[in-house]
């Protein structure tokens, strides 16, 4: 390519039907220098939006003498000519331009495009973060031109990057998307014309696909474990002296700190193994628990050759316990352990499966991009894990899917056979059947409990860790969702006699079978694809029949700030518009069933014939038996919505008048049973441990909720000094959240006031996204006036980035949802203030909080009560992080000190200075504590 000219724009909003242009920028340029620039406001013909201008600093007095889009666009014609158009996420500015009848012709190439395949493992594709990623000296600014010139930046360090990429693997990428409508194509052959000298020899062909993954995944050390026929007993007081004063800790850590908390949990673990007891351990902030059952844990799995699973929540834990503790628990002590994470197959890549998807060809530019970038991924993966991934959305996903190793069909004779051992998943399960310590997380710990223990090797020692999520997780691990696209997805990914898996599978099988046999495939898949065509048909009516449902039961109105979500219950049934669901389902039935049908035979047709099959015809009906699955759940799950509901599901429908997506839902109602057949009666010991197990001082809650009856119980306080550390400002004179209006009136004055007298310094917890949107936009402008930034949770950037610039901010404030709740570490000054603004009960018309509610004599004191101090315990948490930290909690909620139960949150905190005072009073209060 010769000239590019780089583009951005800045708009009014995101909709191009609606949104007006204020600003584009332009850069003229070649590979080897910037050959002419181009800018201009534009007058919008409306007002700039406040977020729009703390976003980018353009006002209306700067656009109002500024020309219109129709002045600046001969320009922009001129400017750009033929050229090749470049942007960043460049699709966004070509619905704008192309509305202007300009660029509709010329190539667009797009850096995050290219940027997404050639920076496979980047955590963030956005203009800034890729600016500093590849040490590009200019800011990006959200201003046209500003953003223009990193935009070409970025393109010639990517650019690079390609150039640096062995030749067969460019050649390879050019090859398989030249088909296709992908914004990636013309760079990566512009790259390999460039390189057109080289010779493309059959070993750099190879190395395409095979980097250090096929040579160096970790090696499968160690014999297989053999558990001593009797145990061996540990010595309670030789491993607690491992942490006293004087111990092997305190002499290879300078500065180990001496908890006795710590030392209490340790002892407490190692009893619990050494008795085959169960045990709940609630261990406050700064106790460090993970050492409390990693030292016992270790020792116990070494003395008695054995294994110990421990299961998280959070991937931040398992790197912490892989990464940090276990190897500094090794080095401490000596120990030569073995420890291994595994995760569910779906994580990993499957290297047959993604020589096939290289063989058919990608059919889309979704599957184009997520190949691409496996493929340059596989040039420094050492574990073919999906994590180190950037997956961006949906489309990306399923594919991932199509190449992981998420096929039941698939055994370790297969895989042995067809990869020679150098499947990822194949080695990580060799390595975890040898490991002392298993870490696992709650989803892949319930999936193993709801198939019988079918999942993980063998054990019978268990630590969960994060365990006050583990409901919620086994909640998710068993549900089952489906929208209508997915559904229509799933018929596209059948195909027919010349499409899809049925296309591929007569194309592939033609040489195979006998002409006879053949022609009898051909027919049974031309009557799957009259049943997929008639499903595809019916499947909408029973949508729209559902929707309508939902539209009668909100008497015409339209669908709310929040998604409308109706639990389908026995009275939903009998309602006069359910007749047409069941109805409309009938008929999607009669499709459905004979489509499962003919599936089913025709893969008992070609199994028949196994030992004929290529290993590509084997993947093929491999693709189809995990069809086949998918079907089946779909037909499961939504004939026992309609018709046959399962006792101990709970089912539902939601809307939302945003995206206008229909989905419909399926949960278990409790997880107890199943907790107790398979762990609490199964394994010798289970230990469960949390900063937060217990609900105003008391374990019942989740023992209920867990069957936990014979789990003996631990309660440790917090090292911290709260006291010294830690203002409970309680306001007693704000408007209760049913008074909506005077409500939100005095969260936005408080923060403001607050916010200013501390300079920032604050992360506010919400329990509503709609509350928080509405409080960012009347507190933001005035914020800004005193240099301080509101980051908000849900305008794009993700929970992790949100907290990093917020962290790195000297004035900043975060306003967050449920995801800031817990699991944030923001330890020093950079949060000093921690507002609560409502008091964190759930929604009382949730489906899954309403039907376990009926399952309570008084759900609101044995249920919903329970569930919100916990998570007005972890909000808290949020605050103190280390030992020399120091704060101010506010909670503007006065029903803690107005309604009876508000003694109960309270109770369940460390013991504060707490003060109760007008919400006037707060900012002086909060400056004279944080002695500003």
């Amino acid at each position: 390519m010769d000239s590019i000219v780089a583009l951005d724009i800045e708009t009014t909003g995101l909709d191009p039907e609606k949104d007006a242009i204020i600003e584009i920028g332009a850069v003229r340029f070649n590979q080897r220098r910037i050959e002419n620039e181009w800018s201009s406001l534009i007058n919008p013909g409306r007002r700039v939006p406040p977020f729009i201008t703390q976003l980018t600093g353009i006002t209306d007095q700067m656009v109002l003498q500024a020309p219109t889009i129709s002045e600046v666009i001969p320009e922009l014609a001129e400017f750009t000519g033929d050229s090749p158009v470049l942007g960043h996420n460049v699709r966004f500015d070509l619905a704008f331009l192309r509305r202007q009848k300009i660029l509709r012709d010329n190539i667009a190439l797009d850096t995050y495009e290219l940027a997404s395949v050639l920076l496979p493992t980047a955590a963030r594709y956005n203009l800034g973060s890729l600016a500093q990623a590849l040490g590009v000296l200019l800011q990006a600014t959200h201003r046209a031109l500003e953003d223009a010139q990193v935009t070409r930046g970025i393109y010639h360090r990517l650019y690079e990057e390609a150039m640096q990429l062995p030749i067969g693997l460019v050649a390879e990428i050019v090859r398989l998307s030249e088909p296709l409508e992908w914004g990636g194509y013309w760079v990566f052959r512009d790259v390999l014309r460039a390189r057109s000298k080289e010779i493309l020899s059959a070993q750099q062909v190879q190395h395409a696909y095979h980097g250090p993954l096929y040579d160096s995944l970790p090696g499968i050390s160690g014999a297989p474990l053999q558990p001593k026929e009797e145990l061996l007993p540990l010595d309670v007081d030789e491993i607690a002296a491992i942490l006293e004063h004087g111990g092997q800790f305190s002499k290879h850590f300078p500065t180990y700190e001496h908890r006795p908390q710590q030392v209490e949990m340790l002892r407490a673990v190692t009893q619990a193994l050494t008795e085959s007891r169960h045990l709940m351990v609630e261990a406050g902030t700064g106790v460090g628990k993970s050492m409390g059952y990693l030292i016992p844990c270790a020792q116990w799995a070494l003395l008695n050759d054995t294994r110990v699973v421990i299961s998280t929540n959070t991937i931040n834990l398992q790197d912490q316990l892989i990464n940090k503790d276990i190897p500094d628990l090794c080095t401490t002590l000596g120990l030569e352990l073995r420890a291994a994470v595994i995760k569910g197959r779906s994580n990993y890549l499957c290297p047959r499966r993604l020589e096939h998807l290289r063989k058919r060809g990608p059919e889309t530019a979704d599957e184009m991009r997520v190949l691409a970038k496996v493929l340059v991924w596989l040039q420094t993966t050492h574990t073919g894990d999906r994590a180190e991934l950037n997956l961006n959305n949906q489309n990306e996903f399923d594919t991932w899917m199509h190449i992981s190793a998420e096929d039941e069909a698939c055994t370790t004779e297969n895989c042995l056979k067809r990869t020679g051992g150098n499947c990822p998943f194949y080695r990580i399960h060799q390595m975890a059947q040898n490991a002392h310590i298993l870490i696992v997380n709650h989803a892949l710990l319930l999936a193993d409990v709801a198939t019988g223990n079918r999942v993980l090797p063998d054990y019978h020692y268990l630590v969960v860790d994060e365990a006050h999520h583990l409901e919620d997780a086994t909640t998710n691990a068993l549900s089952y969702d489906v929208k209508q696209a997915d559904i229509d997805r799933l018929l596209r990914e059948l195909g027919g006699p010349s499409s899809g898996l049925l296309g591929r599978l007569l194309f592939a099988t033609k040489e195979a079978l006998p002409p006879s046999d053949y022609a009898g495939l051909t027919q049974l898949a031309q009557r799957a694809a009259d049943h997929a065509f008639r499903l595809e048909a019916l499947i909408k009516p029973f949508f729209a029949a559902i929707e309508q449902f939902l539209f009668e039961l909100r008497e015409g109105r339209p669908v709310g700030a929040y998604a409308q979500k109706e639990r389908i219950t026995h009275a939903s049934r009998k309602q006069a518009s359910w007749s047409s669901v069941e109805i409309a389902w009938e008929e999607a039935e009669s499709a459905l069933q004979p489509l499962i049908e003919t599936i089913q035979k025709l893969l008992q047709t070609i199994g028949q014939f196994a030992e004929l099959l290529t290993e590509e015809e084997e993947e093929t009906y491999s693709n189809l038996s995990n069809l086949l699955r998918r079907f089946s759940e779909l037909y499961d799950n939504l004939h026992a919505l309609v018709f046959e509901p399962v006792a101990e599901r709970i089912y539902w429908a939601e809307t939302n008048a945003d995206m206008g997506k229909l989905s419909l839902h399926a949960a278990p109602l409790h997880i107890g049973s199943l907790m107790q057949r398979y762990l609490w009666h199964e394994k010798a010991s289970v230990i469960l441990t949390s900063a937060t197990l217990t609900a105003a001082g008391e374990f019942g809650y989740l023992r209920e909720r867990l069957a936990a009856e014979d789990a003996h119980e631990l309660s440790l306080g917090s090292p911290f000094d709260y006291e010294n550390s830690t203002l409970l400002y309680l306001a007693k004179d704000i408007a209760e959240p049913s008074d909506r209006q005077n409500y939100q009136h005095g969260i936005e004055n408080t923060l403001i006031h607050l916010c200013k007298a501390t300079g920032g310094r604050t992360l506010a917890l919400f329990t509503s996204y709609d509350q928080l949107k509405r409080t960012s936009q009347a507190i933001s402008p005035a914020l800004a006036r005193d240099d301080i930034v509101v980051y908000e949770q849900g305008e794009g950037a993700s929970p992790h980035s949100l907290l990093e610039s917020f962290r790195h901010s000297e004035r900043a404030v975060l306003l967050g949802t449920r995801a800031f709740w817990e699991g944030i570490d923001v330890p020093g000054e950079a949060l000093s203030v921690l507002v609560i603004t409502r008091l964190p009960f759930d929604v009382p018309s949730d489906p899954i909080v309403a039907a376990r509610s009926e399952t309570f004599e008084d759900p609101f004191y044995q249920y919903n009560l329970p569930e919100a101090i916990l998570r007005f315990r972890q909000g808290f948490g949020r605050l103190i992080r280390a030992q020399t930290d120091r704060g101010v909690v506010a909670v503007l909620d006065r029903r803690i000190m107005s309604k009876p139960y508000g003694r109960l949150f309270r109770d369940s905190l460390p013991t504060c200075t707490v003060q109760v005072g007008a919400i006037a009073d707060l900012p002086r209060a909060a400056r004279r504590w944080l002695n500003l």
